[in-house]
């Protein structure tokens, strides 16, 4: 095969693997975005803070079952291969977006709506909890070492473009329909739309190949030894649960919560936040691919150490200043500001995490790392609420990214603490 026919199959590969990618983002942006629309839907209140609260522990919710998605499904992946374990979790996050997309309002079905919410919310927290690393280490394996950060980057930016695409169909809505008919029911029409892509997407993944690696490692484990390998490597799995908490927290303040935020806590227009949502998918879709390229060259640890750095002394300032006149052009600056950091500290982050797991347990070491950070991580929109509301600081989500940001700090200092910045764990993957 010649050299460009072989990058045409590569990216072919990329897109057909990183479709399940989009619709877990597409569904988790639209939760975040709708989420006033939601809560008035399943869970009524006087109260607006409160009700919120009940939407965003229900959206936490799904990151409970994260760790159990990765412990079981990414044991069954690594036991029956990349291909078919991707093929199952799109399946089962299809399940759980169809349930979203079909249940009554609280004022229909009464108590059975939120819970039917919830189970879907469950069940796509369990599928989650494998597909990023799923497809992490598939995007490494069919990479070459010289360009794996450039690969494994596109399993983020696939995120970015549902971002894009979920504020596109926002903006058209708020065009088509006043705001009561939204909250009424049009809200339900981009969760419509996310059924409609799930056919696509399992003949996009029914034609993948399985990667060479795993086809050529002869010993599959089975739960027991992936669980007895889990706890013998756990200072690995701690620190890629450090390492990965400063991507979730971001990501999730940046994106899920920045609509919510904007029109709520800020008091700007649904317009205003849709198009800052849109601009910063944008933002991070440039910029993840160029820093996963950036650490092909400079290595992991550079970049790491860096942009946490950056977060962390940033992050509450520039929230503050903010929160002290809201306006859009100030709402703007800071997400981007947020995204250039958030996105280039994940271009080397995600690869880095691929290499420091053994490699019989890549995917489930890898997930469970990758859960158990997102599990706390997915907890930021509820954890923001309340701390503006328990401390009477709109800047407050600031600190629970500092916070985030001194976490991954630390852990890229102890993973590559060695001289020649070899991760631990290198040897044994």
């Amino acid at each position: 095969m010649s050299a460009g026919a072989e990058g045409k199959s590569k990216i072919a590969t990329v897109f057909r693997v990183t479709g399940g990618n989009f619709l877990e983002m597409f569904d988790f942006f639209l939760f975040g975005f709708y989420a006033t629309q939601i809560s008035h839907a399943f869970f009524p209140s006087q109260n607006e803070t409160i009700s919120l609260l009940q939407t965003f522990m229900t959206f936490g919710a799904g990151f409970l079952m994260r760790p159990l998605g990765a412990l079981f499904l990414g044991a069954y992946i690594d036991r029956i291969g990349r291909r078919k374990g991707l093929i199952v979790t799109l399946g089962i996050m299809a399940m759980g977006t169809v349930l979203i997309a079909f249940v009554p309002g609280y004022q229909t079905i009464g108590v059975l709506a939120p819970i039917l919410v919830l189970i879907g919310r469950l069940l796509q927290g369990f599928s989650a909890g494998v597909e990023l690393g799923g497809v992490s280490v598939y995007l490494a394996e069919m990479s070459t070492p010289a360009n794996k950060g450039f690969y494994v980057s596109w399993q983020s930016a696939s995120q970015q473009v549902a971002i894009v695409v979920s504020a596109l169909i926002g903006y058209g809505l708020n065009q088509l329909f006043v705001p009561e008919t939204i909250a009424d029911w049009a809200w339900r029409i981009p969760f419509f739309i996310g059924c409609l892509i799930v056919p696509m997407l399992f003949f996009l993944r029914r034609s993948l190949e399985e990667t060479a690696e795993f086809e050529a490692r002869k010993v599959r484990p089975t739960l027991r030894q992936v669980v007895s390998s889990l706890a013998e490597n756990w200072q690995i799995v701690l620190l890629g649960v450090m390492l990965v908490l400063m991507t979730t927290v971001s990501f999730y303040l940046i994106t899920v919560y920045t609509p919510t935020f904007g029109k709520t806590v800020l008091k700007l227009s649904e317009v205003d936040s849709l198009v800052v949502a849109l601009c910063v998918g944008l933002s991070n879709f440039i910029w993840l691919p160029i820093m996963g390229a950036v650490s092909d060259r400079v290595g992991r640890f550079p970049i790491l150490a860096l942009f946490s750095l950056l977060m962390l002394i940033t992050a509450y300032p520039a929230l503050s200043w903010l929160a002290s006149a809201p306006s859009f052009g100030r709402m703007l600056e800071v997400e981007l500001w947020f995204s250039f950091l958030y996105a280039s500290y994940n271009g080397a982050m995600v690869v880095a995490l691929t290499e420091i797991v053994p490699a019989d347990v890549r995917t489930s070491g890898f997930s469970l790392a990758y859960s158990l950070a997102t599990t706390l991580g997915g907890f930021s929109l509820a954890i923001s609420t309340w701390l503006i509301s328990a401390l009477n600081d709109k800047a407050a989500p600031g600190l629970w990214l500092s916070l985030a940001a001194l976490s991954g700090l630390v852990a890229s200092l102890l993973i590559y603490r060695t001289q020649a910045a070899r991760p631990v764990g290198a040897a044994s993957a």
